[in-house]
């Protein structure tokens, strides 16, 4: 299966379209976003209301929300853990989302709580074989 989405090989994935990235000069801390396909699927978007910092979230749980032009949704937290940052510039910048998922567009950063649920996402293949053909 072959899709036209952005799919970043050093990523893990949500079968709920959401990304985590490990960060190599933290360890135990990861970056949450959505990916390519989710924010192509949701359009513009045009507010994102993200949990506060110092907030627990569970594996799976919704965190925020997404609000585009079609609709609203929201997002989990593809691990547990507690809410480090939330990505301020979407306040003012929510199209970052779209024109940037998996950098500019972050959504929150989590200190983890158990790091084996990382072993419970999908690499880049498997999450790209899920997807729908485009």
């Amino acid at each position: 299966m072959t899709t036209d989405h952005d799919t970043p090989d050093d990523l893990r994935y949500a079968a709920s379209h959401e990304w985590l990235r490990r960060d190599p000069e933290q360890p135990g801390e990861a970056t949450i976003g959505i990916t390519d396909y989710a924010q192509d699927q949701l359009g513009d978007v045009v507010y994102v209301a993200l949990p506060a910092v110092g907030e627990a979230v569970g594996p799976g749980a919704a965190c925020g929300e997404i609000e585009s032009a079609k609709t609203v949704a929201e997002f989990y937290a593809p691990v547990g853990g507690t809410v480090i940052a939330a990505n301020d510039d979407l306040e003012e910048h929510p199209e970052l989302v779209n024109e940037s998922p998996y950098e500019d567009g972050w959504l929150i950063r989590l200190r983890i709580a158990d790091e084996a649920g990382i072993d419970d996402l999908l690499d880049a293949a498997a999450y790209r074989a899920q997807l729908p053909e485009s």
